[in-house]
């Protein structure tokens, strides 16, 4: 037992890619589904163990997000030497931030493959380049060396690349293109920030800096960079070093303006695909804003918090205005996810205690209903092999158990009181009005009570403009006459039963036990986040 605690982090990590060398020798393809799935199953059964592993003690407030503490924060870590001219470690560890998206990604990968199960050209290599994608996401969320993050930030970009271009729609390629482009250019940022962060922490004694996360976060270190960055933590350079991190996980979020490769990308995926870009792939950008852009520069994150605040709220309004405008099922959704990332950013940007619980929890909550959504426009579309909204109508009548089970998850996007995302968009919403009250920490860098209310009111439009496009939606795909060129439909199967039943009962579950499932687990950790900001309230 003793052995498995010390290495599961590493077994989790590269089990699907393991299961993904495995079907290079697999043939038959009934073998290569089987044996992705099998993969996807030992994957999530032993992320179930990490909960059981925890520890979940640990005070309020503590100063411990720096630490690697053994109650509730930076735990089971494992860390082996890998390039020591430059002091990089592979390093990996779990915390209250990162265990509830492990748990997301491990679910929603297993769902996914039961999804792919109709990928009937070039099975295996798809189904390698799907393992492979799902250890690259877990790769990310549990690096604790800032290289190794940046190594499977990467990893995880060629997969996804692969599998829109080579599975997607009529213009996958482009599609692909945009996506590789855009998250390269940000990853180039982070690159450039990732040297800089490593000269400037440079031990004069033997003249090596680090990549630990942990300890870069550490008030030691902090100092240390403080002394050697030109104008401090608060200057031009740590600004710099700051926005260029932040466009790295502002383009993944992804906020407007920096948005566009989404829709594309989301329309010609396959939807499995579209389902993991969504609700993982994602939730990468609002990880490492409060993983790596806040810990390493607590300071600007202070200082700029008008400005992420605004983009997170333009994101929240114009991805509303946008899903309102379509006319194509599946970028209706894509638009949706823009606006509901909107408020992971904005919840980051406020500082508080309820608006980081609200941006942690928005990112668990939207992995459900965007799995949820994409998949149910990929049902419709089998059947009728087109999105078009205005050519939906009846299908209650026609596919009542899946008119039902999507009525769950249109529910939960919108927030409705009992559903997940009803939790997540009221502490965010919550956040923003405590960063408004509590007014003194935040106006001693500068802030403006006006600017964080105009912010916090404006956002409460976005749950106005959600609910509109989501009730006009379900009005006009699923009620109305039944249209006779839709009565030979079949209700949804078996097969895609299996995939909508989880996310269904999922989305009811947390949003009926959020505390219990899930702020009893990022508490401690988020709360020494906050003390290291500064910004405790």
């Amino acid at each position: 037992m003793d052995l498995l605690r010390q290495n599961l982090l590493t077994i989790l990590i590269f089990l699907p890619a393991v299961g993904a060398l495995v079907l290079l020798g697999v043939r038959q393809r009934s073998a290569v589904r089987w044996t992705a799935l099998g993969t996807t199953l030992l994957t999530f059964a032993l992320s179930l163990l990490l909960p059981a592993l925890y520890e979940f003690r640990g005070e309020r407030g503590v100063y411990a997000y720096a630490h690697e503490h053994r109650d509730g924060v930076v735990q089971l870590v494992q860390a082996v030497p890998w390039i020591r001219a430059f002091n990089i470690e592979y390093r990996v560890g779990v915390d209250g931030l990162s265990l509830p998206l492990v748990l997301l990604t491990t679910f929603i990968c297993v769902l996914a493959c039961v999804a792919s199960w109709n990928i009937d050209r070039l099975t295996r290599g798809y189904m390698v380049l799907f393992l492979l994608l799902e250890s690259g996401i877990l790769g990310v969320f549990l690096a604790l060396d800032l290289f190794l993050f940046y190594v499977f930030f990467e990893v995880s970009l060629l997969p996804m690349y692969f599998l829109i271009g080579m599975w997607g729609g009529p213009r996958r390629e482009y599609a692909a293109i945009k996506f590789f482009l855009y998250t390269l250019a940000g990853s180039v940022g982070m690159l450039i920030v990732l040297i800089a962060v490593y000269l400037y922490s440079r031990d004069p004694a033997t003249g090596l800096g680090t990549f630990d996360m942990v300890r870069l976060a550490g008030s030691e270190m902090q100092s240390r960079l403080a002394a050697a960055v030109p104008g401090g933590l608060r200057g031009a350079a740590a600004t710099a070093m700051f926005l260029l991190m932040m466009l790295a996980f502002l383009i993944k979020v992804p906020a407007v303006p920096l948005h566009t490769w989404l829709p594309d990308a989301h329309v010609e995926a396959p939807t499995p695909i579209s389902m993991i870009l969504a609700a993982i792939l994602l939730k990468m950008g609002g990880y490492g804003i409060l993983r790596a852009a806040y810990p390493l520069f607590p300071g600007v994150a202070r200082d700029l918090y008008w400005l992420v605040g605004a983009i997170g709220v333009v994101s929240i309004i114009y991805g509303a205005l946008c899903a309102m405008a379509q006319t194509d099922f599946k970028r209706l959704v894509a638009y949706s996810s823009v606006s509901h990332m909107g408020y992971v950013v904005l919840g980051a940007a406020m500082l508080t205690d309820a608006g980081f619980n609200g941006a942690l929890f928005m990112m668990l909550a939207h992995g459900i209903t965007s799995a949820a959504m994409f998949f149910i426009v990929g049902v419709v579309y089998e059947r009728a092999h087109h999105r078009e909204i205005a050519r939906f109508g009846g299908l209650a009548t026609t596919m009542p158990v899946y008119t039902g089970m999507s009525s769950v998850a249109f529910f939960a996007n919108l927030g409705l009181p009992g559903l997940c995302g009803f939790v997540g968009e009221v502490l965010v919403i919550l956040g923003s009005f405590q960063a408004a009250r509590a007014g003194s920490a935040l106006m001693a860098s500068g802030a403006s009570y006006s600017v964080i209310m105009t912010l916090a009111v404006t956002a409460c439009f976005g749950v106005i403009l959600t609910a509109g496009y989501m009730l006009w939606t379900i009005q006009r795909v699923f009620f109305g006459p039944e249209k006779p060129e839709y009565r030979g439909f079949t209700d949804v199967d078996a097969r895609e039963k299996i995939v909508l039943a989880p996310l269904a009962a999922m989305a009811i579950v947390l949003g009926v036990l959020p505390g219990a499932l899930v702020l009893a687990m990022t508490r401690t950790t988020l709360a020494g986040l906050l003390q290291l900001v500064g910004m405790t309230m």
